[in-house]
């Protein structure tokens, strides 16, 4: 029986454990952590499943607000001066994918194929795993205080619908009557039923995982270090606790993937977008839909614990301490949107926290095989969109180890950094 490895337990380990054991696979999925801990990136993301996010985050033109992400700290988007050198040449990939027309609307056709159909599947995997209240599936909302805001997007929102993405416009009223908590100065809105969002990334996580451990999986709770391969062929993952045999292996383990897929062969421009959140317990008003003000660059949702708010982008690497004056922002900006929210709100009432999204420079995932061995296969680079994209991304990657010929992997493959 063939023997599949999973190197992480995060989202898209956990889809990708699921789609091996669907094959009849023996699955053993490794990781130090506790699947959909508060270590984990899905575990304090923005919650949303947004069939909509196939826009790049660098656009054109963006290159002249560089200065700007150097100077201002505190900004939604931020690089930190020390770590600057290092990341250089990450930042020139990450604008030159964004730098025409052209790049984005590519990279939205591609990101389009790997989200379309997403709320639906992560609908099926909620209720397989008994957590299907986790998903809920009330649209998602972007406003903003007039319509000329939308309108200075107008590239984004064209390159959308160029590639299907269907929405509908509000009114004062209509977004009036839809979020009656919102704050007066936003008056126009936009709303697209596609969307959905996951009341609780972290326990959806630890469903998943959960299933596939009932499913026969086996977890083992170890960092993988490396693989043993004899003559191209995987023979074992290594981990500070020995080896693990297995037959095939995929690296799933988000923004530390690297230096494992170095040791697959392949030098991968893998970055980690640091973001935080701010979660307000107990809030005294909520709101219906899962929104996104303009103003805030953050996603504004109700969770099983709270009103969150999560955003920002921070350049610093991994060991950098964080700046929780960036989830200080996210609080004051949440209840300046939902004013029915008390200022001064003391600190046992906002939860924050830290998270790494793994990040590609073109805004794509990376999913291919490895240059070392076609045993093993990189799933990870995610960015904005590892939550929403991890079921049909994990179909991917499973079957092209299973050998089969998937048209649609091309565009995500890591040899698109190689050339």
């Amino acid at each position: 029986m063939t023997h599949l490895i999973v190197i992480g337990a995060g989202i898209m380990g956990a889809c990708t454990a699921l789609e091996g054991l669907k094959r009849g696979w023996q699955v053993t999925i490794l990781d130090p952590g506790t699947p959909g801990g508060e270590q984990a990136a899905s575990y304090g993301n923005g919650c949303w499943l947004n069939p909509l996010s196939v826009i790049p985050p660098a656009l054109p033109g963006v290159w002249k607000k560089l200065p700007k992400f150097l100077l201002d700290p505190l900004g939604p988007l931020a690089i930190r001066w020390r770590y600057f050198p290092k990341v250089a040449p990450w930042l020139m990939r990450y604008l030159a994918a964004g730098w025409t027309e052209a790049r984005v609307l590519r990279t939205a056709r591609a990101l389009r194929g790997l989200l379309a159909d997403a709320p639906a599947r992560h609908l099926t995997l909620a209720r397989e795993a008994g957590v299907e209240h986790l998903i809920e599936r009330k649209g998602l909302m972007y406003v903003w205080a007039d319509r000329a805001g939308f309108a200075a997007e107008a590239l984004a929102w064209r390159i959308r619908a160029q590639v299907g993405c269907s929405w509908r416009e509000l009114d004062e009223d209509a977004l009036r009557q839809q979020e009656p908590a919102l704050d007066r100065r936003y008056r126009f809105g936009i709303m697209t039923d596609e969307g959905a969002s996951c009341a609780d990334p972290g326990a959806y996580v630890a469903a998943l995982v959960a299933l596939a451990q009932a499913r026969g999986a086996r977890l083992h709770r170890a960092a993988a270090t490396g693989f043993r391969l004899e003559r191209g062929r995987l023979r074992a993952v290594t981990t500070g606790k020995g080896e693990v045999v297995g037959d095939m292996a995929v690296i799933a383990a988000g923004v530390r993937s690297k230096p494992l897929a170095a040791l697959a062969g392949d030098d991968l421009p893998l970055e980690s977008e640091r973001g935080y959140h701010a979660e307000i317990i107990a809030p005294e008003v909520s709101i219906r839909t899962p929104l996104m003000p303009h103003d805030g660059k953050m996603s504004v949702i109700r969770t099983r614990n709270g009103l969150r708010a999560a955003g920002q982008v921070e350049i610093a690497g991994i060991d950098a301490l964080p700046d929780w004056r960036r989830a200080e922002i996210l609080r004051d900006h949440v209840i300046r949107t939902v004013p029915g929210l008390p200022a001064g709100l003391p600190a046992e009432r906002v939860r924050v926290w830290l998270g790494h999204r793994p990040s590609m420079p073109d805004g794509m995932p990376c999913l291919g095989l490895a240059s070392a061995s076609r045993d093993i296969g990189h799933g990870f680079g995610h960015g904005h969109v590892g939550l929403v994209g991890a079921p049909r991304s994990a179909a991917i990657i499973v079957g092209l180890l299973a050998g089969e010929v998937i048209p649609e992997s091309a565009v995500f493959s890591p040899a698109r950094f190689m050339s």
